[in-house]
């Protein structure tokens, strides 16, 4: 494995700045509709007890593969002392292998290009996502399905020949999976590539400009991108109405930029909110989960709030196995995650929140200063309501710089979308609140080398961000 110099990484980063400018997509309209033409899937539901391939545990109830492969759908029993519903219990996935997420980087003409897939899964909504060059469970590429091999698998477990950008452990949704993580990495190659059925090089503008479009640019590729190392040196700006808070976000993601705390203080302050936190969690059988039923082949919360498990089976195209049956979580609502900014000593900083989930390795995680189901709020406690989510909801379009809704990830969510919003605000709306601090924009790629510092809810609006420093209109 090559290291970067730090000369090189600054040469890169400003590479990679170029790549946020540079980019036609003459050919990527009729490639995308081709892949859409001819990877897709039939999904139609299941019972749960009649999954071909999974049975429930006669004494537990527990949902698992026959293989003991892939993940199990249990139940967690969760406290936390001192929230607005302090005990509680609901299915989670259990999925304790370890994926690989990564995106190839090559440079054409000096701009970097990512090597993106299209790639289908049963819980998107409309079929045909962009995803990362590679996105595999352990399971999946260790051929546990009979299926096909992953391609360009070979480039992220063996990078000897390649320069590693980024390689780093990251979480999945605290609220679903218990302790799942995905190996995020960006590797570079300098050797030629064959572009096989289905991936495209796209610039790093390409990339941005369809963030702004809905339900294209999937979950995983989100998290992935946000790991590139950035520089705006050089660049000129043309977002319309928005020239001015570009700018100042290039300047909040020089390293060099002033921040309202110090990295020691910010990592004081993680550590103190994971200690402060009394939280205990422990898997149980799926059958002792309280107020929960099952009903015509689902499971179901008794108040029709949060989500439900369900069976399907799927018929595919374009995928390494064409057909199999599966559980998949199906949330009841549009999410909401939205970040917060506001200009500190002249430098933009992202409010962020100390969130406890109990899927958490960590108790804690920074979370965005909103990530929350709207819907679910009008039957739980008034103070369940998350801190800001009014701010968010009443926003003058003016000050929304972002917003675009994206799904989550399809290969276990049926149909599970969010609201992506970054909101600009002149007020300092938590100068004393305990889980909320302001940070600058470096501060949190400084963070994101690290396993378990920034939710994948942030880690996604984090990307959306980032696309603002490419020029609207960017084909």
């Amino acid at each position: 494995m090559t290291e970067l110099s730090e000369a090189r990484q600054v040469d890169f980063a400003a590479g990679v700045a170029r790549s946020a400018l540079a980019g036609t997509a003459a050919e990527f309209d009729t490639w995308l509709a081709d892949c859409r033409d001819r990877f897709h899937t039939l999904v139609e539901p299941v019972p749960l007890d009649r999954l071909d391939g999974w049975s429930v545990h006669r004494e537990t109830g527990d949902i698992g593969h026959h293989s003991g492969k892939f993940f199990t759908v249990r139940g967690l029993d969760v406290e936390v002392a001192g929230a607005p519903i302090p005990r509680w219990s609901q299915p989670i996935i259990s999925q304790p292998e370890i994926g690989i997420l990564g995106i190839l980087v090559r440079e054409f003409d000096g701009v970097p290009h990512l090597l993106m897939q299209a790639k289908v899964e049963p819980g998107n909504v409309n079929g045909v996502q962009l995803s990362p060059t590679v996105q595999a469970t352990r399971s999946n590429y260790t051929s546990v399905h009979g299926g096909k091999a992953v391609p360009y698998l070979e480039y992220f477990r063996d990078t000897a020949r390649h320069t590693v950008l980024a390689d780093v452990r990251q979480s999945e949704q605290g609220a679903w999976f218990h302790r799942k993580r995905n190996r995020n990495m960006v590797v570079r190659v300098d050797e030629p590539v064959e572009v096989l059925d289905g991936f495209c090089w796209l610039t790093l503008a390409q990339v941005h400009a369809l963030l702004r479009l809905d339900d294209l640019i999937n979950m995983d590729t989100r998290t992935v991108l946000c790991c590139l190392p950035f520089s705006g040196a050089g660049v000129a700006y043309r977002y319309p109405g928005a020239r001015e808070f570009a700018a100042d976000l290039v300047g909040a993601l020089d390293p060099a930029a002033p921040a309202a705390h110090t990295t020691g203080e910010v990592l004081s302050w993680i550590t103190d909110s994971r200690t402060r936190h009394d939280v205990r969690v422990r898997e149980i059988p799926l059958n002792e989960v309280a107020d929960w039923h099952w009903a015509d082949g689902r499971i179901s919360h008794d108040t029709g709030l949060f989500f439900d498990v369900v069976g399907v089976g799927v018929t595919a195209a374009g995928r390494e196995v064409g057909r199999w049956h599966q559980p998949m979580l199906r949330p009841r609502g549009l999410g909401l995650v939205a970040f917060l900014v506001r200009r500190i000593d002249g430098v933009l900083h992202v409010l962020m929140n100390a969130r406890v989930e109990p899927g958490y390795f960590d108790v804690v995680e920074l979370a965005p200063t909103v990530q929350c189901t709207p819907d679910t709020y009008a039957k739980l406690p008034a103070e369940a309501r998350p801190p800001f989510l009014d701010q968010v909801l009443t926003a003058a379009p003016e000050r929304i710089r972002f917003d675009a809704v994206h799904s989550e990830e399809g290969g276990r969510f049926m149909h599970a979308r969010t609201r992506y919003v970054v909101v600009e605000t002149d007020a300092d709306p938590a100068p004393d609140h305990p889980d909320f601090r302001w940070l600058a924009p470096h501060q949190l790629a400084t963070l994101l080398r690290h396993s378990h510092y920034l939710n994948v809810q942030a880690r996604s609006v984090l990307a959306c961000l980032h696309s603002l420093v490419t020029p609207e209109g960017t084909p």
